[in-house]
C-alpha cells in the first residue's frame, strides 16, 4: 500500500470525530477504558499533527486549509475549532488533576497473570508511558495555545474574547503537568551495573560475546569502548540518581535507560514541588527496552530545536529538560555502541535480543535497532545503515510483516496481545499481584524507524529497501484498521491479520491509533525532504548540460535573421531550460538530466531544420 500521509491523516481525523464527538459531547475512553495514558493518546491524535505539520495548523482559524476544515466539520465552522480544542484540553486536565496535583495512573493498561485482579493502589501507579505521553501532550497543547492566544487577543467577537481567561487557566495546569511529567522521567532513569558473574551480567555477556572470546578479554574491551560514557554518567548524571551506583567501576558491566516507573531508590528532587518529585518508587534498576524507547520519543519532542526557539519552558523546566537531554544522549550512544559491538557479527544481528533479565524477543531486537537508527538520524550518518536495514528486513520476515503467518505461529503474539513485560517491584504495592504490561506496537515501531531512516542521504538501493519495508508495514496496518461501527477508520482489528489468534475489535485502541498517527506525521516530514542526488546521476547530468550548452552557443552564432526571429526566441526558451537544469543539478539531478535531454532534442531539431533549408 502506498503511504499518502496527508490524505490518511485527514481520514484519521474524520474517523476520530465520528467515533468520539457525537451530539456536541466528547466521549473519552476506548478498548482499555479511560485512563491518563489512553485519553492523552486520544487527544494527541488531533493535537500532534496540528502542531507538527504547518498545513494542519488549527491555531489560526483564518488560515485553516479547506480539506482540513472539511475533515473537522463535526466541530462546526472553522472559527469554532480552536474553542472546541481548548475545551477538550480543559476536560482532560480536570479528569486527571486532583487538588492541583497531576495524576498519571495507568489503570486499564495494567494486567496481572492468572486472572488476578490488581488492587486499586496498583491501578493508580504511574509508569514511564504515563509521563512520556503527557509530556508530548503538554508540549503540543502549549504550542497550540500560544498561537491560538494571538488569534483570540486580536478578535472583537465576544465569544472569542471570552476564551482568553480560559486559555490562561489551561496553560497554568498544562505547565504544572509538564513539570510533573519531566520530573517522573528524570526519576525513572536508571543505570544498571551488574556483576559479570550475576544472572544479569551473564545475560549481557551472552549478547555481546559474538566472537567467542574469553570473558576477561571481553569485559576489558567493552570497558574501553564505554569509558567515555561511564565518565559522563559518573560526573554529569546526578539529579535523582541513587548514590550507591558506582558507574566508574570497570569490573562491573553497565547499561542505562528507563525502568517501567520511578526507581525504588531514586532521590527526591527538591527543586520541584509536586507529588512526583518525592513519591516512593517501586521499579527495579534494570532498564526496559520498551519504556526506554517511549521515554526517548517524549524527550525528543521536548528538546527539539523548534521547542527551544519557541521558548515554551520556564526556568525549572529548562533545568529538567537539560537533565533529560543528557540522559537521552547517553542512552542512545550506549545502545548504539552495544548493538554494533565487536569486529564480526553484531550483537544486534544475533536475533532475538536477550535482555539482562534473561527474556528474549524479536521485539527487543527491534527496539535496539530503533535506537541505533535514531542515533544515525541525529548524527546524519549512514555508517552501518545498510547492515541495520538488513536487520529490519529480517525482523519484518520473522514478525510476519512481509511473510505469511502460519498456523499457531508464535510471531502472532508480537501483534496481539503483544510482548509481555513483567513490572518487577509492582507486587510490593499493597501486596497485590505482579503487574504485566503488553506491548503490541511491533509494526508501528518498524514503520516509524524505517521512515526516519529514509531521510538519510544514503544510496538509492538502500532507500528503496527502506520504503519497501515501510509500505509493507503500512499494508499490514491497513488490514488491521476497523472497518465497521462508529470506530471505523481507527485501529486495531487484529483478527483480520491473525485470524483466531487475534481480536475482532469494535472499540478503538488508542494505543495503536496514536502510534499510527505518529507514523503518518513522520512520513509527511520524510516526504518533504529533497530526493536523493546520486553522484553518478549528477555526473551524467553535468555531461549532458555541457554538451547542450556548447551546442546552444553554436546555434546562437548561426542566427542571421535578427533578435526578433522565431529561431532566436526558440534559443531563448532552450536557454531558460538549461538555466533551470543547472539550478536543479545538486538537489534534483534526475530533473536536470531530463531538462538537458529535452534541450538537446530541441537543439537537434534546429540543426536539422537548418541543414534541410540549406539542401
Amino acid at each position: 500500500m502506498r503511504i499518502r500521509p496527508r490524505q490518511q491523516l485527514l481520514d484519521l481525523w474524520r474517523a476520530v470525530l465520528d467515533s468520539c464527538y457525537r451530539g456536541g459531547t466528547w466521549n473519552w475512553g476506548g478498548r482499555d477504558g479511560a485512563n491518563s495514558i489512553s485519553d492523552a493518546e486520544q487527544l494527541l491524535c488531533l493535537l500532534y499533527p496540528a502542531t507538527e505539520i504547518e498545513a494542519f495548523a488549527l491555531d489560526r482559524p483564518d488560515d485553516i486549509a479547506t480539506d482540513v476544515e472539511q475533515a473537522l466539520a463535526g466541530f462546526g465552522e472553522r472559527t469554532r475549532i480552536g474553542g472546541v480544542l481548548v475545551g477538550l484540553i480543559e476536560d482532560y486536565l480536570a479528569r486527571y488533576t486532583t487538588d492541583g496535583e497531576p495524576q498519571f495512573g495507568a489503570r486499564g493498561y495494567l494486567r496481572a497473570e492468572d486472572e488476578a485482579r490488581p488492587t486499586e493502589a496498583q491501578l493508580d501507579i504511574e509508569v514511564v508511558d504515563s509521563y512520556s505521553m503527557s509530556l508530548s501532550l503538554c508540549i503540543a497543547s502549549l504550542r497550540f495555545l500560544r498561537g491560538f492566544r494571538r488569534f483570540v487577543s486580536g478578535e472583537v467577537r465576544r465569544e472569542a474574547r471570552e476564551l482568553e481567561p480560559r486559555i490562561d487557566a489551561v496553560e497554568r495546569l498544562i505547565r504544572a503537568r509538564l513539570t510533573a511529567a519531566m520530573t517522573g522521567l528524570v526519576r525513572s532513569f536508571v543505570i544498571h551495573t551488574p556483576e559479570p558473574k550475576s544472572d544479569a551480567g551473564q545475560a549481557i555477556l551472552h549478547m555481546i560475546n559474538q566472537g567467542g572470546g574469553s570473558t576477561e578479554e571481553l569485559i576489558t574491551t567493552l570497558s574501553a569502548r564505554l569509558e567515555r560514557l561511564r565518565v559522563q554518567a559518573a560526573n554529569e548524571v546526578r539529579l535523582a540518581q541513587a548514590t550507591e551506583v558506582d558507574v566508574a567501576d570497570d569490573l562491573r558491566l553497565f547499561e542505562c535507560g528507563w525502568s517501567w516507573g520511578i526507581f525504588r531508590k531514586a532521590e527526591s528532587i527538591e527543586l520541584v514541588h509536586n507529588h512526583v518529585a518525592d513519591a516512593a518508587g517501586h521499579a527495579e534498576s534494570r532498564p526496559y527496552l520498551y519504556f526506554t524507547a517511549v521515554a526517548l520519543d517524549g524527550v525528543r519532542d521536548l528538546t527539539s530545536q523548534r521547542i527551544r526557539e519557541l521558548d515554551l519552558l520556564d526556568e525549572t523546566q529548562r533545568y529538567l529538560a537539560d537533565a533529560l537531554q543528557l540522559r537521552l544522549e547517553l542512552t542512545e550512544k550506549y545502545w548504539s555502541t552495544v548493538a554494533r559491538f565487536g569486529t564480526g557479527r553484531w550483537p544486534l544481528e544475533d536475533i532475538p535480543w536477550r535482555t539482562s533479565d534473561g527474556e528474549e524477543s524479536d521485539y527487543f531486537s527491534l527496539a535496539v535497532a530503533a535506537m541505533l537508527i535514531q542515533d544515525l538520524v541525529v548524527r546524519e550518518s549512514t555508517d552501518d545503515l545498510a547492515r541495520t536495514v538488513a536487520v529490519f528486513d529480517q525482523l519484518a520476515r520473522r514478525g510476519r510483516v512481509i511473510s505469511r503467518l502460519t498456523t499457531h505461529d508464535p510471531a502472532a503474539t508480537l501483534h496481539y496481545p503483544g510482548v509481555r513485560l513483567r513490572l518487577a517491584g509492582s507486587e510490593e504495592i499493597e501486596g497485590g499481584p505482579q503487574l504485566l504490561w503488553y506491548v503490541p506496537d511491533f509494526v508501528t515501531m518498524m514503520l516509524k524507524r524505517t521512515l526516519q531512516a529514509a531521510r538519510l542521504r544514503t544510496d538509492v538501493a538502500t532507500r528503496d529497501q527502506l520504503m519497501a519495508l515501510a509500505e509493507s508495514a503500512m499494508d499490514h496496518l491497513d488490514r488491521r484498521m476497523l472497518r465497521h461501527g462508529q470506530a471505523a477508520g481507527l485501529w486495531d482489528d487484529t483478527y483480520a491479520v491473525l485470524g483466531p489468534a487475534g481480536l475482532a475489535a469494535e472499540e478503538p485502541s488508542w494505543f495503536m491509533t496514536e502510534r499510527v498517527m505518529e507514523c503518518l506525521v513522520v512520513a509527511y516530514d520524510t516526504f518533504r525532504q529533497p530526493p536523493l542526488a546520486p553522484q553518478s546521476m549528477m555526473q551524467r547530468a553535468v555531461e549532458l548540460l555541457s554538451e547542450a550548452e556548447h551546442l546552444h552557443n553554436q546555434e546562437r552564432l548561426l542566427v542571421s535573421d535578427g533578435y526578433l526571429s522565431p529561431k532566436w526566441a526558440a534559443l531563448n526558451r532552450i536557454a531558460q531550460s538549461l538555466d533551470r537544469a543547472r539550478a536543479q543539478l545538486t538537489e534534483r539531478p534526475g530533473t536536470a538530466f531530463s531538462l538537458a535531454t529535452e534541450a538537446l532534442v530541441q537543439l537537434d531539431e534546429l540543426a536539422y531544420a537548418r541543414q534541410d533549408a540549406q539542401r
